[in-house]
């Protein structure tokens, strides 16, 4: 079991990916125990003989998207401290000794490396980066009651605890959300550490569209929400159908009932008690699943107790 296993997701940097190792291996020469992982996802570059000839340890991820790559790596290595990091050079590698030290001395179970604060804003040429970034941290500290700084960035350090518990479901770059959603809803310890952002070298491209994996990215939200929070997301909805209901009841049946003694708009009455019907449906469903998503923490509270007595076996 390695002290330190740094992990270096790739696909298509043979500009940059020679560096980033080099890089990391000055950054990291003071902690026994480390080892350098890039996994390869597909790339049609020379990427793995660049990383190779580097000295870093390389494995194959073949199904497309980080998603599946950060899974890979999360099954099969086994490190008291994992750090992941880009290989594009976007990110300071001189954060690697800060970050390990927090999960150790601090026992934080996530280090997020955070752009949002220095000089992400500045570096960052695509303004549709920095408004999806923004609008991504804002809700997801407002819905889920966390300060987490930056929700999207690639840097981040990791427990054993949060490495081996974590149940990675998404396939492409949505898997940020997922881990910083995740994180907070099981208490588990976060910090944020600032860093030194820079955008990449000329010729570099971003594998992340704007549009479509900023989409996937909402889509996520929305579905972690009505996972962790079942109540709330379904309890709004049954409140805005209560609402609707009593409306169109009130303005189209009862009021005219007042005046004329008769019922002249059934089919707005029958529509109104349907209405009223699936809010009625919708609170129950959110109250049952609410309380599977509390026995859940519970068990997932046994379940990182023997997570943490296997790494004491390990050490």
């Amino acid at each position: 079991m390695e002290q330190l296993a740094i992990l270096i997701p790739a696909y298509n940097e043979s500009q940059t990916i020679t560096k980033v190792i080099e890089n990391v291996k000055t950054a990291s020469a003071d902690i026994l125990g480390t080892k350098i992982y890039v996994y390869d996802n597909n790339s049609t570059d020379n990427t793995v003989t660049l990383a190779e000839n580097a000295g870093a340890i390389v494995r194959h991820e073949y199904v497309q998207g980080k998603g599946a790559v950060i899974r890979r790596m999360f099954r099969e290595i086994d490190a008291h401290v994992y750090i992941m990091i880009d290989a594009d050079d976007t990110y300071p590698v001189e954060a690697i000794p800060e970050m390990y030290k927090r999960v150790l001395s601090h026992n934080a179970d996530m280090v997020v490396g955070d752009r949002l604060s220095s000089t992400y804003f500045e570096e960052n040429t695509r303004p549709f980066h920095n408004i999806g970034n923004t609008i991504v941290r804002s809700t997801i500290n407002l819905l889920f009651h966390t300060q987490i700084n930056d929700i999207l960035t690639g840097y981040r350090a990791f427990s054993y605890r949060f490495v081996k518990t974590f149940p990675v479901l998404s396939r492409g770059f949505e898997i940020e959300t997922e881990m910083s959603i995740h994180a907070t809803e099981k208490n588990m310890a976060v910090e944020n550490q600032v860093i030194e952002y820079r955008d990449r070298p000329e010729g570099s491209e971003s594998k992340l569209n704007t549009y479509s994996d900023g989409f996937r990215v909402l889509k996520t939200l929305g579905r972690l929400f009505r996972i962790y929070h079942p109540l709330t997301f379904f309890g709004g909805s049954a409140g805005i159908l209560f609402i609707v209901s009593a409306i169109s009841f009130w303005f189209r049946v009862f009021i005219p009932f007042w005046h004329t003694g008769r019922v002249d708009n059934f089919p707005t009455l029958i529509v109104s008690v349907f209405i009223m019907m699936a809010g009625v449906i919708a609170l129950f469903s959110g109250l049952i699943l609410d309380a599977i998503q509390s026995q859940e923490q519970r068990s997932f509270e046994f379940e990182l107790r023997k997570v943490q007595e296997k790494e004491n076996e390990k050490k």
